[in-house]
């Protein structure tokens, strides 16, 4: 005869086995992911230094040990974010900018309409993904600190674009002295319209969106378009070299 107190077999819970996932893990995103996700929204609105492993664990629902279980140190998830956001930055723009690439020796129209489609993709990429902007700005505030995380996680990519007009000045396509400054404009120019896009009021925001996508098409047809001095090659003047 059982006693009271025992617990019926078919009652006891199931004992998890070693590398088995827990159930939430299985439904739904893994505990580094929701760490990843908190922490970045987290770094995003307080900065590193007003950010503690705590206060992310406690957004996520586990104990600090945990978190260290995945990330050792502050640092570590820190770049982590970065890298996260960056993978899915790339993974949005990556064949927006292979558009530009294939079309910089072209010139004309086929160039310009992946200029547009660029910055575009670039704008709605931002504004669907406000967080990105807003951990770059807190990043940036201390020019020195962290430019390893410019190194690996911003430059390569806009890198990318800088070669593409490179190779159309090059080419005679385009007329641009300075690459490097142009895409610099224009990526801070797109994170200074969403910090705008989240003080402004909703029907402020409307207009935010069509006059900076209308500023953003005058800005590229004056460097680029009909006028600008495109195919002008003879002239052009490059002061950064295609490495």
């Amino acid at each position: 005869m059982r006693k009271s107190s025992e617990t019926p077999p078919d009652e006891r819970p199931t004992r998890r086995g070693p590398g088995r996932p827990r159930r939430a893990e299985r439904n739904g995103p893994s505990t580094r992911e929701l760490i990843l996700r908190e922490a970045t929204e987290l770094f995003a609105a307080r900065g590193p230094e007003g950010t503690s492993l705590r206060d992310i664990a406690a957004r996520v629902g586990i104990d600090v040990s945990s978190l260290h279980h995945h990330f050792p140190a502050k640092e570590a998830l820190y770049d982590a974010c970065f890298e996260r956001v960056h993978a899915v930055e790339r993974e949005a723009l990556a064949p927006l900018v292979a558009g530009l690439r294939d079309a910089a020796t072209t010139g004309g129209e086929p160039l310009a309409a992946a200029l547009r489609a660029l910055a575009d993709g670039f704008v709605d990429f931002l504004e669907e993904h406000p967080h990105t902007t807003f951990l770059w700005l807190r990043r940036w505030l201390d020019p020195t600190r962290g430019a390893g995380l410019d190194e690996a996680y911003a430059l390569p990519l806009y890198g990318e674009v800088e070669r593409a007009l490179l190779e159309a000045a090059q080419a005679g396509t385009v007329r641009e002295t300075t690459p490097h400054v142009t895409v610099r404009s224009l990526v801070w120019a797109a994170h200074g319209h969403v910090t705008a896009l989240a003080a402004a009021s909703p029907a402020d925001r409307e207009r935010e969106r069509y006059e900076f996508r209308l500023w953003v098409r005058r800005f590229l047809d004056a460097l680029y378009g009909p006028g600008s001095g495109a195919g002008d090659g003879p002239d052009v003047i490059i002061h950064r070299t295609l490495e």
